[in-house]
């Protein structure tokens, strides 16, 4: 599980996490605010929210991979807090999303609406700020002194 063709397994997957996770953010927030972007868009939030969920943990285990072979230093600690961070925020999105895509055109109006975009833009934001936060140190642990300014 650690390495496909050579490369470590984390550098590969850590791309999707990057992608898909901030997506299906920004997906379930859209379709909770907006009726127009729930009709538009269907269980598709739901499945990037399912498809995060499912790749955070593959990610998170291969960099643990990681982590044992090139030893731990204080950079590589804290992106590995960061990095296992995330996964609660996660299942929170897809929580959200499911709840979202569940109730359907009953978030159409009032106060149900409204909770469930101020429910979705907090998990959005925890969930985006989290992994923003943890690949800036995952770079960081990778690439600060090692490129000449």
């Amino acid at each position: 599980m650690g390495e496909i063709d050579g490369l470590p397994l984390h550098v590969l997957v850590v791309h999707v996490t990057v992608v898909l996770v901030p997506t299906a953010a920004l997906a379930v927030l859209l379709v909770a605010a907006w009726p127009a972007a729930r009709v538009r868009l269907g269980p598709l939030p739901l499945a990037l929210a399912l498809g995060a969920l499912a790749v955070v943990p593959v990610t998170t285990s291969a960099g643990n991979w990681l982590r044992d072979r090139v030893g731990e230093s204080a950079p590589v600690r804290r992106h590995a807090e960061l990095g296992e961070g995330l996964l609660p925020w996660v299942v929170a999105l897809a929580v959200v999303a499911a709840a979202v895509w569940w109730l359907g055109s009953r978030l159409d109006t009032g106060l149900l609406r409204v909770l469930a975009a101020v429910l979705a833009l907090v998990v959005a934001a925890g969930t985006v700020v989290t992994v923003y936060r943890a690949g800036e140190s995952g770079a960081r642990s990778v690439w600060e002194g090692r490129v000449p300014s």
